[in-house]
């Protein structure tokens, strides 16, 4: 698989508290979704899917197979028109290594703000770099999240429903490539850079890699993400491999999991 977007191996002697604190939600989950900064607790039983995974790609954003791009609706279906909850991809599609678990409604806003790098209540400099805010009810956004509990590291597919295009948000982040956010005192660097997205069947797609750093009472924390974003209709699909410190990315089952999310939503659940 190509490689387009690079991420330095993290060392191995990385201390474990230096992975554990912003999003640690989303890298703690196990018999639990773990959400939020302040480590709120959601129940959840995770499923694991049965395939093994594959072998960890260079990190990219990775060309998904032809049979990708030639998915076609369900005969009489509408791209994107059944329930977010419908259209979302089951845990049972993530492979084994991952403990998947569809978070509910409650705790998906902080779950997004985390992928997002930036806090719905921060202060962004430059000004108008805020992360497009979610809805709040159940049919505005819906999150799955599969972790690998020996990478501490976290694959998550989200599917929003938006009233904007992706050609919009690529404009923003071309805008927006260096955020500095302010949330209670802990100041955040954010950097995304586009990346070329994969080839897939959808209205548009886009590709970023994000590295998120931040410092506390805990000490410095990095997270880098990649996310492969596609959207039909008004349905924005992202799929974000998110890890602490700078772990390579598992680009090929984010990969497999990006296209499993379009086909299902094209295909109209």
């Amino acid at each position: 698989m190509t490689s387009h977007a690079t991420m330095p191996t993290r060392p191995d002697d990385a201390p474990r508290s230096r992975r554990a604190g912003v999003g640690a939600a989303l890298a703690g989950l196990s018999i639990v979704a773990l959400v939020g900064c302040g480590g709120t607790t959601v129940s959840g039983v995770p499923e694991a899917g049965s395939s093994s995974r594959p072998s960890t790609a260079t990190s990219s954003a990775p060309s998904t197979s032809a049979t990708s791009t030639s998915a076609t609706p369900t005969t009489g279906a509408t791209p994107g028109s059944g329930s977010l909850a419908a259209l979302t991809i089951d845990p049972s599609v993530f492979p084994s290594t991952y403990q998947a678990v569809v978070l509910p409604p409650q705790a998906v806003a902080q779950a997004s703000q985390d992928l997002d790098g930036i806090a719905s209540g921060a202060s962004v400099d430059p000004a108008g770099c805020k992360p497009e805010q979610r809805g709040t009810d159940a049919d505005s956004t819906s999150l799955v999240v599969g972790t690998d509990p020996a990478d501490r590291a976290t694959i998550s597919v989200e599917l929003a429903r938006v009233t904007t295009s992706l050609e919009d948000r690529k404009a923003l982040w071309e805008q927006c490539s260096e955020v500095t956010a302010t949330s209670n005192g802990v100041e955040t660097m954010v950097s995304t850079e586009l990346v070329p997205p994969p080839p897939i069947g959808a209205d548009d797609t886009l590709a970023l890699r994000r590295i998120v750093s931040s410092g506390g009472q805990a000490g410095d924390v990095t997270q880098s993400m990649l996310s492969l974003i596609a959207q039909v209709d008004d349905v924005r699909i992202t799929a974000t491999y998110m890890s602490f410190g700078e772990l390579d990315p598992d680009a090929a089952t984010l990969d497999q999991l990006f296209t499993a999310a379009v086909q299902k939503v094209k295909a109209g659940g």
